[in-house]
């Protein structure tokens, strides 16, 4: 008997992650349909896929609900960076909240197994550090960042319910910071503005004194963990953090990124703005355990990749 080949959504599919999840999904031979509206992700992104015979690309908004036949579903689509998604804030709740009813109703009607690409963010401004999965936040539910964060949380309520109500095949991570190739030149997240400001030489931007921590995440890694996920046992749903434990305070990274690119650029102190995390580290001991995984590439390894790509 010939062997079936898996027909793959990833939605979200021309974003950041998204993208880089479509050419390791291609290139292992699946069928992969990319949808995305494009409000935040880029035809660039993907370009190189287009004349893939088992690529198909569909411009859709996923507050909407539409009929496929899928296999597997990797639900990204999400603005992800705050002045993305603080752009149009009602508007990122839906994608989270009715993205999220649309893709596990789809799922539950062709029994699809469907990951969901939580965050970090669902931790808020955390008290316990490292945060670990049976943490269960410290999140304001009424301020500029709510949008994002509550969308998120409200989505993984979503998965359990319909999980434990309908029996879908769920599994959930928690992505914490990750970057690489194809981040948003300008979407505000620290890696790229870093990159960006020291490769023209102007001043960089450190939020408060600067001792705020965050760990970051090779592209490259965070794809093998997804992977991971969604291949990993059925009695294995998660949630589950995947990111770098490896931590590094903002004021740190900027003079990383300063030594690395040559750079003439001075940093200067604004203040924090609201409701901005203190301190981020995954706890990652559930993922190592049940998956396996853990990630592999160092930080300036990775930030020679992004700078790299910056620069062309």
């Amino acid at each position: 008997m010939e062997h079936v080949r898996k027909r793959i959504l990833v939605t979200g599919g021309a974003g950041f992650l998204g993208s880089h999840l479509c050419d390791r999904l291609v290139i292992e031979g699946y069928d992969v349909l990319c949808l995305d509206n494009f409000f935040t992700g880029s035809k660039e992104n993907i370009a190189h896929l287009l004349s893939k015979t088992n690529f198909e690309l569909v411009r859709h908004d996923l507050v909407e609900p539409i009929l496929l036949e899928v296999d597997e579903i990797y639900n990204l689509a999400c603005p992800a960076s705050p002045i993305h998604y603080q752009y149009n804030p009602v508007k990122t709740t839906k994608t989270s909240v009715m993205g999220a009813i649309n893709m596990l109703g789809l799922a539950k009607r062709v029994k699809a197994k469907i990951l969901q690409a939580s965050t970090s963010e669902v931790y808020g401004d955390p008290m316990v550090h490292p945060q670990k999965e049976s943490y269960w936040g410290n999140v304001n539910t009424i301020g500029p960042r709510s949008c994002y964060d509550e969308g998120k949380r409200c989505a993984e309520t979503l998965f359990f319910d319909y999980h434990r109500q309908s029996g879908v095949n769920i599994r959930v991570v928690r992505i914490f910071n990750t970057y690489g190739p194809r981040m948003h030149p300008n979407d505000g997240r620290v890696v790229s503005n870093f990159v960006v400001q020291a490769l023209s030489n102007r001043d960089i931007t450190v939020y408060g004194d600067g001792s705020q921590t965050r760990s970051f995440c090779y592209v490259d890694d965070l794809i093998e963990g997804l992977i991971c996920m969604m291949d990993g046992p059925d009695d294995f749903v998660g949630p589950v953090n995947l990111g770098n434990p490896s931590e590094f305070s903002m004021l740190e990274l900027a003079e990383i990124t300063i030594k690395m690119t040559g750079s003439r650029s001075k940093i200067v102190f604004e203040s924090l703005p609201q409701d901005d995390p203190l301190q981020r580290k995954p706890d990652i001991a559930l993922a190592k355990e049940r998956l396996g995984w853990e990630t592999k590439i160092k930080l300036e390894e990775g930030l020679m990749k992004t700078i790299e790509y910056f620069k062309g």
